[in-house]
């Protein structure tokens, strides 16, 4: 008679058992190791500041500028010595410069604040901002981090020459976002909130100005960044001007007196003239247009009038003809109107 063989089959049910147990064992022990791997991955300050530099790499502003801890009330501005009226005008995609080769290169916990560094670089410019990131609550497992002080900065912007200028290619005008509107002051600073880290680039490129543009790497948060520019004035800008002088010099030989009135140009005599004086411009002056404040200034150049007049002596009534060239100085100031309109004041050193 055989033996019943059910011994044989509890022995491998008793293996199954273990084997599952073990498993099972290494599964539970697996689970805070995968957990720390998508924690570090995913919800660890360091993937907190990367979607936040991603996003401004992609352009995508709204989205960064949602990310908690960016964006700032006007009393935050003030309490860190940031001007309060900051305007929000560069804060948008027209006005990111792209971001490439971004890295974190180190993570330091400081207390409550952990301090993310990246390097980055921006239309070639390498750069490297670090961040301060707090714990901002938690998703059920998941922590949820923000920004203990922002990303933001503010540019303090002075454009001389121009109150228009582009960033990035966007168009600003200073009235556009200046707090006193169309009483903007053209040589006061405009304070501009940008990202940090940004690359910008102011430049000017009017029919008047232009410039070929200063770059700004923004790279220290909750920063202030004072920036100047100097506008020229284009060649057709001196084209008009220097057209505008020899018209205004020219009506200005129409009047028949020694002292043509409001002209950088007259003749000296002590005795009486027996005739009207003709009035000519033999040599125009060769306009130079320079800054001048809010406006501009034609720097003074020489000028060559011409008088023919007839001169009778007090002294024994002898009339002589006199035919002379009469050198001269020019100068002027330039003020371009709100509406545009440029104004031009010529004068000089003889102007009555």
């Amino acid at each position: 008679m055989q033996p019943p063989r059910k011994p044989r089959r509890r022995t491998r049910l008793a293996v199954d058992l273990t084997l599952l147990g073990v498993v099972g064992l290494l599964l539970v022990a697996a689970v805070p190791a995968t957990w720390g791997a998508l924690e570090r991955q995913f919800y660890s300050p360091t993937a907190f500041v990367e979607r936040y530099v991603g996003m401004l790499a992609d352009g995508d502003a709204a989205d960064a500028l949602a990310v908690p801890g960016v964006a700032v009330s006007s009393a935050e501005l003030e309490a860190a010595g940031l001007p309060a009226t900051a305007n929000e005008a560069l804060l948008r995609e027209a006005a990111l410069a792209p971001l490439r080769d971004i890295r974190v290169v180190g993570e330091e916990v400081d207390g409550d604040i952990t301090r993310v560094t990246v390097e980055y670089h921006a239309r070639g410019y390498p750069g490297s901002t670090t961040f301060e990131v707090e714990r901002d609550g938690a998703i059920g497992l998941a922590p949820t981090w923000r920004f203990a002080t922002s990303p933001l900065a503010v540019m303090n912007l002075q454009v001389a020459g121009s109150m228009q200028f582009d960033v990035n290619g966007f168009t600003i005008d200073k009235r556009q976002v200046s707090p006193d509107g169309a009483d903007a002051d053209p040589m006061a600073p405009v304070p501009l909130l940008v990202f940090s880290p940004g690359l910008y680039s102011v430049s000017v490129d009017t029919a008047i100005s232009s410039t070929p543009g200063v770059a700004v790497l923004s790279d220290i948060p909750f920063d202030a960044i004072p920036v100047q520019v100097q506008a020229q004035a284009t060649d057709e800008f001196v084209a008009v001007v220097q057209e505008e002088v020899e018209k205004f010099l020219t009506a200005c030989t129409t009047q028949e007196v020694l002292q043509p009135t409001a002209c950088p140009f007259g003749y000296f005599v002590q005795d009486r003239i027996d005739s009207l004086p003709k009035w000519s411009i033999t040599q125009q002056p060769t306009v130079e247009v320079r800054p001048d404040g809010a406006g501009w200034s034609i720097q003074p150049a020489e000028a060559v009038a011409h008088i023919d007049v007839e001169i009778r002596s007090l002294f024994d009534g002898k009339v002589r003809p006199v035919s002379e060239d009469v050198p001269f100085i020019v100068k002027g100031s330039i003020t371009v109107q709100p509406d545009g309109r440029v104004s031009i004041v010529v004068t000089g050193p003889d102007t009555r």
